[in-house]
């Protein structure tokens, strides 16, 4: 679920011609650092551009000064370097081995209760595991199935993203029983000209949620590509307009589910008649229901480590947000379950009081939401290096740092700064928006010192190509310093 919109643009790139033709570059000095790096942000067109670089040993000494700073305490839009923050609290306050329990109860008079709590992880496999379980349990007929999507509360949706990205899966709603990262996968092909593109789903239930206005049209061969899906405000409507010529591939869009508690009843129930048994009622409860039950059934997620690590690799900001949201269990007191209380501000309350435990400047960065997404965020370089040294320092580094892509090998990282001496020696966290690239992280340079560094451009006009471009060559400068 990477951020794949003009706003909210994956991190994965080609391979940058200009880092690829530095990699036989002679060796710096630290003290030639700081020209060589505004060699590259004075370039003219740069000049709009508001850049936030700190650079700084893994492991200083008192007597270390910064290799490089330049705006390192003042705020930037971080993008998905904020999934930096929100993974480091919550391996620090849930532990690696954390498991999302999703449970099936026993209500009494043939009432069975299912409770979600947040497993972004879940799929229809889980749901025929719990149906299965059920059946083993000798139950044929259920009277009424009751689902309650309620651990989880407060806004489904941050108030601060954009319309444009909460149609599609990166922006999708953050709900307490989630199915298939509560996304569905709409393919458009071309058909004969003139006709109207074939429109298929990779999930015909959950594809009952929308009207579709289909006004595209199958253009003739070499002609442009227009195509676009865009959902109506406040309506259960799609329009797809432009044209896809007759020749091209078929285009792919993830929708963000409108509905994910009815989307998730629909599947479970359906599961439950395949392992033939009978539900006579089945609803939704928005309420918390506080009477014990005897747990019937239950299935968990992988532990945390691995959703950490889907969280980083990938820039998911599902993902992200439930982590957010599940540091409302590490609160000192259990959190207000009231219709008022929000899990994501108990989140946030939380992360900032793990990370101030950890070291971290709390007047550093000022977030609102978990995975980046809004541009309301606000951090400086500084919070971001002081996170990634301090976090060095815990027992849950290793699961951190590797929870990081991996430049020219892996996640959002995968096809940048390859055939480069950076490729292998960087594990770093990338975030992109329109006029906004970022990219944080690890770096081991050969023959030198460990490093940790934090590069932000805001305000550009530029292309996020350029951007990354302009930021992988400032890396790559890096990994030229040499002791002299």
């Amino acid at each position: 679920m990477t951020n794949k919109s003009a706003h909210a643009l994956a991190s994965q790139s080609p391979n940058l011609p200009v880092a690829q033709k530095n990699q036989a570059a002679e060796s710096i000095c630290p003290a030639q650092l700081a020209t060589a790096i505004e060699a590259v942000i004075n370039r003219p067109q740069f000049r709009r551009a508001h850049w936030g670089i700190f650079v700084e040993f893994l492991s200083p000494k008192i007597s270390d000064r910064a290799l490089y700073n330049l705006n390192s305490d003042r705020y930037f839009i971080p993008a998905s370097n904020t999934k930096l923050l929100t993974t480091a609290a919550a391996l620090l306050a849930l532990g690696s081995d954390y498991r999302i329990r999703t449970s099936i109860y026993d209500a009494g008079e043939g009432i069975l209760q299912v409770v979600g709590r947040g497993d972004s992880s879940l799929t229809n496999a889980q749901l025929k595991d719990l149906a299965q379980q059920l059946r083993n349990k000798g139950i044929r007929t259920i009277r009424k199935l009751i689902l309650e999507d309620n651990y989880l509360q407060g806004d489904v949706v941050n108030p601060t993203w954009e319309w444009e990205d909460i149609q599609f899966d990166y922006g999708t709603s953050v709900n307490s029983l989630i199915l298939n990262q509560n996304a569905v996968e709409l393919t458009l092909s071309p058909q004969k000209p003139g006709q109207p593109l074939r429109l298929s789903w990779s999930d015909a239930m959950a594809s009952r949620q929308w009207k579709i206005e289909n006004e595209s049209m199958t253009s003739e061969a070499k002609t442009p590509n227009s195509v676009s899906v865009m959902a109506v405000l406040g309506q259960p409507v799609l329009r797809i307009r432009g044209q896809l010529p007759i020749d091209a591939n078929p285009e792919t869009f993830d929708m963000a589910i409108i509905d994910p508690a009815n989307n998730f009843l629909q599947h479970f129930r359906n599961a439950l008649t395949l392992e033939g048994m009978t539900v006579q009622q089945a609803s939704v409860d928005f309420k918390t229901n506080t009477n014990q039950k005897q747990e019937l059934a239950a299935v968990e997620s992988p532990p945390l480590s691995l959703l950490v690590f889907e969280t980083n690799q990938e820039s998911n900001n599902l993902y992200a947000e439930v982590l957010l949201r599940t540091l409302q269990i590490s609160a000192q007191q259990f959190p207000d379950t009231s219709p008022n209380s929000n899990s994501a501000d108990i989140g946030l309350q939380q992360l900032k009081a793990t990370l101030t435990a950890l070291g971290v400047d709390p007047e550093s960065y000022i977030i609102v939401d978990g995975s980046g997404l809004s541009r309301h965020n606000l951090v400086s370089p500084k919070a971001i290096v002081q996170t990634l040294q301090l976090m060095a320092k815990t027992p849950q580094a290793r699961v951190y740092r590797n929870s990081l892509p991996v430049a020219g090998v892996s996640g959002t990282l995968k096809n940048r700064f390859r055939n480069t001496i950076a490729q292998g020696n960087i594990q770093a966290k990338t975030g992109s928006m329109t006029g906004v690239s970022t990219l944080s992280g690890y770096l081991d340079v050969p023959g030198y010192q460990p490093l940790v560094f934090s590069i932000m451009v805001n305000q550009s006009e530029q292309s996020l190509t350029t951007l990354r471009q302009g930021i992988d060559e400032i890396v790559l400068l890096l990994t030229r310093l040499r002791s002299c």
